[in-house]
């Protein structure tokens, strides 16, 4: 249920709902790529609240093991880290904590500013003793500096004069909520304390992560005195004022975080405290003033705008601006967590969802080097694809990627996601083939990618068996994207990414046989590669795959057996059953004919040119009302695929379901953390879906926009080759207008133009005009 604002620019939530609290501090999360914060409170809170500060990369071995163990089991699962709290003060009125649980709260208003990520928060309460005061703060994590995170706090006594005692502090006695027996994960190695200054040096208790803070504090009002302090865990500085009734006083604090994922152990603290200095030297103002600058030049890019429907137009904000301060791709060891810097849930990992979703928004909203970056994550990790493989007893090279993991190993905890949903190296595999199409980056497939896919090729080649009954090769025993089936044979949409896995390594080795063959024999060596071999076999495999299909209903059957499951409707299942997975038991989801997400349809929206618009709606209006969309990756590929054989009405409902998950926790499960990956399909359904964007093998960029009947006009921008084109839609035309100056054809509405670097092509449904 909605309790925030519709606003275009901004998630507002006025009054304070202790039980609201937890979601809030979910959706009014920041992050800066190196970093990330809950929307918790500054001050003492004793009520529900989920404590979340997060720093990229550094991550918790759990333990796994269990008593069914098996050979292949991941060996742990990795857990996000709940790192100290640097955002902590502790305040005193008239010696009375200031607490919004157990204090009157008269006026309350949270603004998070998605064009600046500038976090703010107002409010007037009343403490148990009598004493009103209003307090306004302000914080960021500075997308300029994102080692940096500052604090503004202010305070005014609304009813009294007296004693006030403010103390900014760091915080090491941290755990995470799912932290088996209560267990800490980090040792707190050294606290330090002077009069406006303090520093914490942490390390995990395993792995040897060491991340350093630095704060130092800046005060402005009446204090009669000042004092520091520190433990074994904390440090602290406390500043006593003389109030005066309507006399604010205020606290700045001025934050550095260093981790040993980028300087050397020895230097972190000394480190911390220098972007400290130089942040507080820089001041509140001047810091903020970069802040802005900086979402400005990302804002340009990845804008989309929406004129006469406010809900959707904050709905797509939202999702631009979680993705990009979750992810800004100055680091190829780091990657995309489904719950970003949000909360706790899914280990923190990185999962298919960045090749098959992420990637298609950072190739046309950021520069080609951020793609290229989460491509190269996985490419320094084909030597553990490789071992994951070997665990399961493939050989040659064969390279499965995890489902889950932060370093390459396999960290996911389920054994029919660990085992059996192996069409994920098809996504991973795809994602490259998705930017060189968008780059024509051949020096990466040279160097990187081709070496990535040799390794996919072989696991699909001995993934795949030969059966002697239908003269077909199968894939046995697996998980596709339905999750609500588990160890079925012959998934289509499986089978088909590993067919076209096959072909692609083929085509792509010949690409750099014929354009850069010097490249070649260091490749073959360095694989072992037997090319009259292999490439053979993979052709054969490919070219007699069993690809499942029901004559009787005219679909692409989702596996062998789907047919066999009662037919039931989504529309026929009783009140108070939905969603099924908290309703019904497990085995009796499995024999069930529904779907958790797009699993056929993903397929076909994957390879869409292979399909005419009839396959593809018979194949929609079979498998759509079968769905129960209980993924959050399920509503936005549905969008796409309605869009594109016009059923406007329903891709406007889908899109809705999927930009406003969390912000109407359609789940009702925001509390955990946002979905960060699935914010990308957002962006997807309308630049993919009623933008008819599409970049197929041909290497054209291909354009057919529609609206729906809730908006006046929507415009986004999209990078194609170096080109940068703003796309307009009206009920009237399309403009397409490129900031390039730069030749560019493009197909729009199966027609070819071509743009020249000036002007802008014009589009009225099929009257054409080009102006200079």
């Amino acid at each position: 249920m909605r309790y925030l604002e519709k606003d275009e620019w901004q998630i507002i939530e006025k009054g304070f709902d202790p039980e609201k609290q937890e979601a809030s501090e979910s959706l009014f999360s920041l992050g800066n790529g190196l970093m990330g914060q809950r929307a918790n409170f500054e001050e003492h809170y004793s009520g529900p609240s989920l404590q979340g500060s997060y720093i990229a990369g550094v991550y918790y071995p759990d333990k796994t093991r269990v008593g069914w163990w098996k050979n292949g089991y991941p060996e742990y699962f990795a857990k996000v880290l709940n790192a100290p709290n640097w955002i902590g003060l502790e305040v005193l009125i008239k010696g009375e904590r200031l607490d919004l649980f157990t204090a009157h709260t008269e006026s309350f208003e949270r603004v998070l500013d998605m064009k600046t990520g500038l976090l703010s928060r107002t409010f007037t309460a009343t403490l148990p003793n009598g004493c009103t005061v209003k307090v306004t703060s302000r914080r960021f994590l500075s997308m300029h500096r994102p080692e940096t995170g500052v604090m503004e706090y202010t305070l005014t006594p609304v009813n009294f004069s007296g004693p006030v005692t403010i103390t900014p502090y760091l915080d090491g006695d941290v755990r995470n909520k799912d932290a088996n027996y209560d267990e800490q994960f980090w040792n707190i190695l050294d606290t330090r304390s002077d009069q406006t200054e303090g520093t914490l040096l942490a390390q995990t208790k395993k792995l040897d992560f060491k991340v350093a803070f630095a704060m130092k504090v800046s005060v402005e009002g009446d204090f009669s005195a000042s004092n520091h302090h520190h433990t074994d865990l904390s440090c602290s500085n406390t500043f006593s004022f003389k109030a005066t009734e309507g006399q604010p006083l205020s606290v700045t604090k001025f934050v550095g975080v260093c981790s040993s994922m980028n300087h050397p152990p020895n230097q972190l603290l000394k480190n911390a405290q220098l972007e400290a200095s130089r942040s507080a030297e820089a001041g509140f103002t001047q810091l903020l003033l970069e802040q802005k600058q900086h979402w400005a030049e990302i804002w340009q890019q990845s804008d989309i705008q929406i004129k006469g429907d406010t809900a959707a137009q904050q709905g797509i904000r939202f999702n631009i601006f979680q993705l990009n301060q979750t992810y800004t791709g100055n680091d190829e060891r780091l990657n995309i967590g489904p719950k970003g810097f949000t909360g706790e849930k899914y280990g923190g990992s990185t999962y298919w969802d960045t090749e098959a979703f992420c990637i298609p928004f950072f190739l046309s909203t950021a520069a080609p080097e951020v793609t290229r970056n989460l491509l190269l994550y996985r490419y320094k990790h084909l030597p553990r694809a490789i071992e994951n493989a070997g665990k399961l007893g493939f050989n040659n090279g064969a390279a499965l990627y995890p489902m889950v993991t932060m370093n390459g190993e396999e960290c996911h905890n389920e054994w029919e996601i660990t085992f059996e949903e192996i069409h994920r190296n098809g996504a991973i595999a795809f994602a490259i083939h998705n930017y060189l199409r968008h780059t024509g980056d051949l020096e990466y497939l040279a160097g990187y990618g081709l070496e990535v896919l040799i390794g996919i090729a072989r696991f699909w080649s001995q993934r795949a068996t030969f059966s002697q009954k239908t003269k077909q090769f199968v894939i046995l025993g697996v998980t596709g994207p339905n999750e609500y089936e588990n160890n079925v044979n012959n998934n289509w949409y499986t089978n088909k990414i590993a067919v076209w896995c096959l072909k692609y390594t083929i085509e792509c080795y010949k690409k750099i046989e014929r354009l850069n063959s010097h490249q070649l024999e260091p490749l073959i060596a360095k694989c072992k590669l037997q090319p009259k071999v292999e490439l053979p076999l993979w052709e054969s495999i490919a070219n007699n795959m069993r690809l499942p299909y029901d004559d009787n209903e005219g679909v692409f059957l989702q596996q062998d057996q789907y047919m066999d499951k009662e037919q039931i409707l989504v529309r026929e299942l009783g009140r108070g059953t939905r969603p099924i997975n908290q309703h019904w038991s497990w085995d009796r989801i499995l024999r069930s004919c529904f779907i958790k997400q797009a699993d056929v349809l993903q397929g076909i929206y994957l390879f869409e040119e292979e399909f005419d618009t009839e396959t593809i709606r018979h194949n929609f209006n079979f498998y759509e009302p079968r769905t129960v969309h209980e993924s959050s990756l399920s509503p936005c590929v549905h969008s796409i695929l309605a869009a594109r054989i016009g059923e406007v009405e329903k891709a406007y409902q889908l899109y809705l379901q999927t930009s406003l998950l969390d912000l109407d926790d359609y789940n009702l499960e925001v509390s955990e953390g946002l979905h960060i990956t699935s914010m990308a399909g957002t962006w997807m359904s309308i630049v993919e879906g009623f933008g008819g964007k599409r970049v197929f093998r041909d290497g054209q960029l291909r354009l057919a926009p529609i609206i729906p009947d809730q908006w006046d006009s929507y415009s986004f921008r999209i990078l194609y080759k170096g080109v940068s084109l703003k796309i307009n839609v009206t009920r009237e035309e399309v403009t397409i207008t490129p900031h390039n100056n730069q030749e560019i054809a493009i197909i729009v509405y199966d027609k070819e133009y071509t743009l020249k670097g000036s002007g802008s092509l014009i589009v009225s449904l099929k009257t054409i005009k080009h102006e200079e």
